[in-house]
């Protein structure tokens, strides 16, 4: 009988939980996802150029740096070709 109910109450838990973990990715969309990316992007260039001004800047942080930076810059273009072609699609 006790087993019986705590299968029905993990199934039920594990079931509630799929469809809320389900609904919070769906919710999000390329505007949430690029409006995160243009910020990080924002801020790994701003530390970029600040970094290089100080006496920190070695060839190992402009390397680990750049090597953050030109990915977010590639999902930059690719969400502005996206949102060109949302809008002439419309």
């Amino acid at each position: 009988m006790l087993s019986s109910m705590l299968s029905t109450l993990s199934t039920t838990s594990t079931l509630s939980t799929t469809s809320s973990v389900v609904s919070m990715f769906s919710t999000i969309g390329v505007s949430d996802i690029s409006i995160i990316t243009v910020i990080c992007l924002i801020a790994l260039l701003s530390a970029s150029e600040i970094l290089s001004a100080s006496k920190y800047w070695n060839r190992r942080l402009s390397v680990m740096l750049n090597s953050a930076i030109i990915p977010m810059v590639l999902t930059f273009f690719l969400i502005v070709g996206y949102k060109v072609m949302d809008v002439l699609a419309h």
